[in-house]
């Protein structure tokens, strides 16, 4: 299963005001197809974030694939990679 760790949007275009979830993904599936698990969230504009760095390592042993912006955040918050997957 080609499976993706991104962030999904679910704050308000017009407010100003975004939000972001930190979720699992089967790629395979389209843009806005149903989530596998929730890891967390993220709001860039008070720049507070709430990661699950376990399960996120626990994905990553399983082959899971993290986005350029989750691998950014993880660096941000000193949570890291698991060992041995520190690729970029």
């Amino acid at each position: 299963m080609a499976v993706h760790i991104r962030l999904r949007r679910i704050g308000k275009n017009p407010a100003g005001k975004p939000h972001f979830r930190v979720s699992v993904f089967d790629e395979r599936m389209g843009r806005d197809s149903r989530i596998i698990e929730e890891l967390g969230y993220y709001k860039p504009t008070s720049g507070l974030a709430e990661l699950k760095a376990e399960r996120i390592a626990e994905w990553v042993k399983k082959g899971a694939q993290l986005s350029t912006t989750v691998k950014s955040l993880l660096k941000k918050l000193n949570k890291g990679l698991p060992a041995g997957r520190q690729k970029a």
